[in-house]
């Protein structure tokens, strides 16, 4: 059984993945090594886990113009995310994303994202219909 949350209309392509969740925020600058595709800030909740070609859930962006490129770096460089799930996303980092043209969705209706997907379910992300479907839970 499957489970469809609705969320604001979101960027970039619809996408299938399995989710890495925490409810830690997310910096791509400080947080991860976009060499290794790994989180590598020893206080960062995830540190250690590889977020390459997952669907990241995380609490909230942070960081600027600088944290924004990186994602079009880690395009670039095939070691990304295939899509990044915010509670709340700020405007540069969303800015990042279009251009990196990585699936980026935020503003849940149904509550704190990072409750209602857990590491390991297997999840589609459409941002254009502003939709996130759990098709299987861990």
């Amino acid at each position: 059984m499957s489970i469809t949350l609705k969320c604001h209309k979101g960027i970039g392509d619809k996408v299938q993945g399995i989710a890495l969740v925490s409810d830690d925020n997310f910096s791509a600058r400080y947080d991860l090594d976009r060499i290794k595709g790994i989180f590598s800030r020893p206080a960062h909740k995830l540190h250690g886990e590889s977020y390459e070609k997952k669907i990241l859930v995380m609490n909230t962006a942070k960081g600027g113009v600088a944290s924004a490129w990186m994602l079009n770096e880690m395009k670039s460089r095939d070691i990304y995310p295939q899509a990044i799930l915010f509670n709340a996303a700020n405007t540069i980092l969303a800015q990042g994303a279009a251009l990196a043209n990585l699936t980026m969705c935020d503003r849940f209706e149904d509550g704190d994202v990072t409750q209602l997907i857990k590491t390991g379910d297997e999840v589609i992300v459409d941002p254009q219909a502003g939709t996130v479907t759990i098709l299987n839970r861990k």
